[in-house]
């Protein structure tokens, strides 16, 4: 397995659609790049970010709920991607045992950054699907690089999605 890092939550601009960057801790450096949905996006970005919400949103339940029956979030797996979907598992640990239930990854990463659990790719995924993206230094395309950048980004894109956006 490769440990990465949530590196970013970008909007692809020919999609439109929000994209997980997954780069390696160490090594080469590669990037899993994985599509997901606003909501999920916005998850995630609300956990970076700290952002308090007046009720539970549905990760933060499934923490309390973790966190309840004893158990802890010992890593998320990236484990494959099978007719263009990728496949994720939540590692538990409870007692002496140990769990693996099955998620999306966009739901794992989103659980993971609210329990500062890491985060992992199998390696004939990341050999597969990893891509190698322009360093900051490189970066000649007008792509923020700082954070407050991205979370403008994501808050313009945030605003100009609809509901039918998301209709079959």
């Amino acid at each position: 397995m490769v440990e990465v890092r949530l590196s970013a939550v970008r909007v692809d601009l020919q999609s439109n659609t929000p994209v997980l960057l997954l780069t390696e801790a160490e090594g080469l450096g590669r990037t899993l790049p994985i599509f997901i949905g606003a909501p999920e996006a916005t998850a995630i970005a609300f956990a970076i970010q700290g952002v308090a919400t007046p009720r539970p949103m549905t990760h933060d339940l499934l923490r309390d709920v973790v966190d309840a029956l004893g158990a802890s979030l010992e890593r998320v797996v990236i484990t494959e991607l099978r007719s263009a979907t990728y496949f994720a598992e939540l590692q538990l640990k409870r007692g002496t045992g140990t769990l693996n239930v099955s998620s999306r990854p966009s739901d794992a990463v989103a659980l993971a950054v609210r329990t500062g659990s890491p985060l992992f790719v199998a390696d004939d995924l990341m050999d597969a699907e990893g891509i190698l993206l322009p360093s900051d230094d490189e970066d000649e395309d007008g792509d923020p690089s700082t954070p407050d950048e991205l979370v403008g980004e994501f808050r313009q894109f945030l605003d100009t999605i609809r509901p039918e956006d998301f209709s079959s």
